[in-house]
């Protein structure tokens, strides 16, 4: 199977998994126009996406959505209270799935875990297929042991490294937006997804993509530096132990990670 970052920023997100011809989507952040771009550039038909699972109603994750499902009548899976969200905001336009143990769907299994995020009921992803695992792990602002439990042992994640810490002190944010930035119900930083990267790799993790980095309080430069540093200072070695990549804030090509 195929990890597809479509998008992946603060402006919009959007992730294919599966392959070309059946998949999921995990998000809908941009207009359905755009996500189809998208697909097209991957040569993936839009027939091939078979559902679509949201992390949260936060709009740069379901900007899309009512669009997409409208067009498809592809069913939206998530937690019952983030459909709920959806639905009095009339976001929805097909059948809703709420997830309680897994879903399986394209011969994968899909199961969430809780985050911490300001959301209603916001959650991560764990994608297995046969021997192998990814997951998608964006959008919190302290690392559980639930959301370990929920990411160990998988072969590829896209994880969040949302900002710099100085980038975000010392950028043109309001306080409280910092603040918001900052807290435990906010965003991971470039720090806090080293650390955490480590632990995955020392865990058999190969690959790891770097997400939802802030347009105005990061780089794709600056992250991966963060992360490849710490690593290094683990005794890990790029190329041997793991792969590091950021995530386009938008697909120009089909780049893909197989797991």
């Amino acid at each position: 199977m195929r990890i597809y970052s479509l998008f992946s920023s603060s402006k919009g997100n959007s992730i294919y998994i599966g392959d070309r011809t059946q998949g999921i989507l995990i998000d809908c952040g941009v207009s359905f126009k755009r996500l189809r771009q998208a697909l097209d550039i991957c040569e993936i038909p839009l027939s091939a996406v078979k559902a679509v699972f949201i992390t949260h109603e936060h709009s740069d994750h379901v900007k899309g959505l009512k669009g997409l499902t409208k067009a498809t009548g592809i069913p939206v899976y998530s937690h019952p209270l983030t459909l709920d969200e959806l639905y009095d905001n009339d976001m929805i336009c097909s059948q809703a799935m709420e997830i309680k143990d897994a879903a399986e769907l394209c011969g994968m299994r899909i199961s969430c875990f809780d985050t911490s995020h300001d959301a209603v009921s916001p959650c991560g992803y764990r994608i297995e297929c046969g021997s192998s695992a990814c997951a998608v792990c964006t959008d919190l602002g302290t690392v559980t042991d639930e959301v370990l439990t929920g990411i160990m042992g998988v072969s590829a994640i896209v994880l969040e490294a949302n900002y710099d810490e100085y980038m975000l002190r010392t950028g043109p944010y309001p306080f409280e937006t910092k603040q918001r930035i900052s807290c435990g119900i906010g965003h991971l930083s470039n720090d806090q997804c080293a650390e955490l990267a480590a632990k995955l790799v020392r865990n058999g993790t190969n690959d790891i993509i770097l997400g939802h980095l802030s347009q105005n309080n990061n780089t794709p430069a600056i992250a991966s530096a963060a992360v490849s540093a710490a690593l290094e200072r683990e005794g890990f070695t790029a190329g041997r132990d793991y792969m590091l990549s950021c995530a386009p804030a938008e697909c120009t090509e089909a780049v893909y990670v197989t797991f």
